[in-house]
């Protein structure tokens, strides 16, 4: 039984480094960072003519008369769905102190948005969750405006 303890450190030392890996931050670029920036913006705390900018590029109208960068955040987007009751889907959108819940059609388009931006799902007792903190997107319109793919960052923490 030589092998029992190192082969327990493996293990042990193998998970750490998934947790760790788990906790790590991700980002999307250009057109997924679009997509999740334009998914957000309209529950956000944004003024309104930066969420009807981030609309119109979302839109692909890419000539948006709005000149300056702009930072779509959240601090936290909860989304979950359901594998036995199919109807049901759902996700809770915090911005600071003010949390948004929003369902149906408009739910599952940020659901799908996140799992495109790569945010792992994990699933219990016939629900499907994704989640992820500290978003933030960084839209440049003019850069957008050039068609070359570029303009559009986001970063965020998976899961929590």
């Amino acid at each position: 039984m030589k092998f029992g303890r190192p082969m327990i450190l493996a293990c042990a030392l193998s998970l750490a480094s998934v947790s760790a890996a788990s906790a790590a931050s991700s980002a999307a670029s250009g057109s997924v960072a679009l997509a999740l920036a334009g998914v957000v913006a309209p529950y956000s705390s944004l003024p309104i003519a930066q969420k009807k900018a981030v609309a119109a590029l979302f839109n692909g109208d890419s000539k948006v008369a709005h000149a300056k960068a702009i930072t779509v955040t959240a601090d936290k987007i909860a989304c979950r769905a359901s594998n036995v009751d199919i109807t049901s889907r759902s996700c809770e959108l915090t911005f600071g102190p003010r949390t948004r819940s929003i369902k149906g059609r408009a739910a599952n388009e940020i659901f799908a948005t996140e799992a495109l931006a790569g945010v792992p799902s994990d699933g219990a007792a016939g629900t499907i969750y994704e989640s992820l903190t500290k978003l933030s997107c960084a839209l440049d319109p003019k850069v957008i405006k050039q068609n070359g793919g570029g303009g559009a960052d986001c970063t965020f923490q998976p899961g929590n």
